[in-house]
């Protein structure tokens, strides 16, 4: 579907939209194809979009020209919203030499693929079964503005599909509004007791393009259904579909539907619908997953946005899933309450891309969510009423340290507490059980992917450079990570008698007089900016090496075991297949993969493996923002980042945001009579007691 390697092979248009969409010409571009505007040569060749109304230019002038012509069209899956409505640009082309995938009475690239094309490889044919349950699990259509609030009615009915007037997919298969009336007409003859509902079009619904069926067309026991609920779920109450050419039709079938089709779409005439006009040329018999794997896995040029490269089926998806995700969670809008001045525009750029993200102080916030209708965040363990979300960094941070203001490309979203807070259950703990009831193939893989290049990078929460200094052998090493000791997840998770890091070195050499203690400040302690240093003279006392300034995954390749109070180090060391011994109540502890002797929820009752845990932790519970396209982005992206270290810095005028609201919280907590260590202030990430504000 793509040109022959070599030097690309020019593409002359006649529509502007070929230059002014930047995505679907660096798409064509990698496909092969250089987009230039004027007259082709006799036998080059002439790009044209579709069958749009403008296609007929490219047409007449390659029929003049002796030129071929290459029909561009959106892949299956395109985006969050349709283009009209600000759904911005497809991730996926369909390039067709042979005609259009959509009109059935010429020959396309993409039926002939399915008539000819083996599909028999038990490799391609397992990728296209769990290619189809994806689609259902993330909630997946070709537009996937669905609320996953919302309800499909009481099942039972017969789903009749409207599409929108105009469209050349209609026009293809003969539609008309007549045409419409004629197969809802059909639909209560041949359902006469049924409900039936028609399920308006999204660009009808959100007032882009209008459709063929309105209430002035229903007839007793009819009703439109315009509501954004999930096609999916609408699938699952529909006893018969009925379509003219709608890709519904096509989610149908993946669904276990046999739809009605009036019309020839691609999907027509394999066998897999019942249809009324079938294409005479098309007499194979397919499977579902033979139809998915021709017309999602082989048929499609996808994009990843993040590698700026053509990429499988599966890199796209990740990516719509981080839009969809972030669409779904955000399309309310957010007040965020008590958020410290630099934290705003990261949190603005994560959660404010389809409303601004409105910030409010103490009441005012609560009051402001409810006059307009957002939702409520507060940062961490900050005081909040009921209902409110929590926000905190993810454990896939950045290539620095939050508290020296460097933005994080991990965030997560809990609804029910926090994971570093083992006094009440998370979203995380959830997650973690849900995950340990059993992956899906494809998850487990996905998991597995990412631990093995987190491992090959030498990734970690903050990515700080830092060599090994050189070790004595022959004796067990172990490693004891230092944390920041005014910190949430150590004040709510350390237990008696460990709760700073001297206690923790002392426990771990008592527990262990004959091996070898790696001691290992924490970063931000170490750069002066968080309470919890240890004396050097006491470190001499239990420990028989400091890794100072070293790396956090190179200090975890130089031991075999890690004693921790709750550090996300510990996390990190499971991840290297470390022994971890846990003195406090951290995420990763009570669910059988960590020796625990501070004890764990008694709800953590699930037994999940390395990569269950690893699935919740960094790929269902967080959300990832890359700076660099400024998009919602999934984990695999951010990895990207951490790889190659394309991440921007924070500018000065951040820094001196944070000290200048620094300065004046620690005058207001010092008029007000409380006490503050002088060496931190300004500069200190009180992320769990934030100071009073006059």
């Amino acid at each position: 579907m793509s040109a022959a390697e070599g030097a690309p092979r020019p593409l002359h248009v006649f529509s502007a939209g070929f230059v002014t969409q930047r995505r679907v010409r660096r798409i064509l571009e990698l496909a092969g194809y250089r987009v230039r505007l004027g007259w082709p040569p006799r036998g080059g060749l002439v790009g044209i979009w579709g069958a749009s109304p403008t296609a007929w230019r490219g047409e007449r002038v390659a029929e003049r020209r002796g030129a071929e012509l290459l029909r561009v069209e959106d892949a299956f899956l395109r985006s969050v919203l349709p283009g009209r409505a600000g759904g911005g640009p497809p991730i996926g082309l369909l390039l067709d030499r042979r005609g259009v995938h959509f009109d059935g009475r010429a020959p396309s690239d993409l039926e002939t693929l399915l008539a000819t094309h083996p599909l028999d490889d038990s490799r391609l044919l397992a990728r296209a079964r769990d290619g189809m349950a994806r689609l259902r699990r993330s909630d997946l259509s070709k537009y996937s503005a669905h609320d996953p609030a919302l309800k499909a009615p009481p099942p039972g009915y017969v789903l009749v599909v409207d599409q929108t007037a105009g469209d050349a997919s209609v026009r293809a298969s003969g539609g008309s509004r007549a045409r419409f009336r004629e197969m809802l007409a059909q639909a209560r003859a041949e359902h006469p007791r049924a409900r039936i509902l028609v399920r308006t079009h999204p660009e009808t619904r959100l007032g882009a393009r209008a459709g063929h069926l309105g209430f002035d067309d229903l007839g007793e026991g009819m009703a439109l259904h315009a509501a954004p609920v999930s096609p999916w779920r609408l699938l699952e109450g529909a006893i018969a579909v009925w379509t003219l050419s709608s890709q519904l039709g096509f989610e149908a079938i993946l669904a276990g539907h046999r739809p009605v089709v009036l019309g020839q779409p691609f999907y027509a005439g394999w066998g897999l619908s019942d249809d009324r006009d079938p294409p005479a040329r098309r007499g194979r018999t397919l499977t579902r997953a033979q139809l998915f794997a021709g017309a999602m896995l082989l048929a499609p040029v996808w994009y990843d946005p993040f590698a700026d490269r053509l990429c499988p089926w599966e890199d796209a998806v990740a990516a719509l899933e981080a839009e969809a995700r972030a669409w779904r969670d955000d399309r309310h809008g957010w007040v965020a309450g008590n958020m410290r001045l630099w934290k705003r525009r990261p949190v603005s750029r994560v959660f404010g891309r389809w409303r601004p993200v409105l910030f409010a102080e103490g009441a005012r916030a609560e009051a402001r969510a409810a006059r307009t209708g957002r939702r409520l965040m507060v940062w961490g363990t900050a005081p909040a009423p009921p209902g409110a979300v929590r926000v905190e960094d993810g454990f896939l941070r950045s290539r620095g340290l939050g508290a020296e203001l460097v933005p994080p490309l991990s965030l997560v979203l809990d609804d029910l507490g926090l994971y570093f807070d083992p006094g009440r259950e998370s979203r995380l703990e959830r997650l973690v059980s849900e995950a340990a009831a059993g992956l899906a193939p494809d998850e487990r893989e996905r998991a597995e992917r990412l631990i093995r290049r987190i491992r090959e990078g030498g990734l970690s929460k903050y990515n700080l450079p830092g060599a090994l200094p050189p070790l004595p052998g022959g004796r067990r090493r172990i490693l004891v990570p230092g944390q920041v000791e005014d910190d949430a997840s150590v004040r709510l998770g350390a237990v008696d008698p460990v709760r700073t890091n001297r206690a923790l070195l002392r426990a771990a050499r008592e527990a262990n007089p004959d091996a070898l203690i790696l001691w290992k400040p924490h970063p931000d302690v170490e750069a002066g900016l968080r309470p919890g240093a240890v004396a050097p003279e006491e470190v001499a006392l239990w420990a028989d090496a400091t890794l100072s300034r070293v790396g956090a995954a190179a200090a975890i390749e130089a031991a075999e075991e890690v004693w921790t109070i709750t550090s996300t180090l510990g996390f990190e060391a499971l991840l290297r297949g470390r022994r971890v011994v846990c003195l406090g109540r951290p995420f990763y502890a009570g669910w059988g993969l960590t020796e625990d002797r501070g004890g764990a929820p008694a709800r953590r009752m699930a037994r999940p493996d390395l990569v269950a845990l690893v699935h919740a932790a960094l790929i269902a519970y967080p959300r990832y923002h890359d700076p660099v396209t400024d998009r919602p982005c999934p984990p695999e992206a951010a990895v990207l980042r951490l790889e190659t270290g394309r991440i921007p810095r924070p500018g000065p005028a951040t820094r001196s945001l944070a000290k200048a609201q620094g300065a004046f919280a620690s005058w207001a907590w010092l008029w007000r009579g409380g006490v503050l260590d002088r060496r931190f202030a300004g500069r200190d990430k009180r992320r769990d007691a934030p100071r009073p504000r006059p």
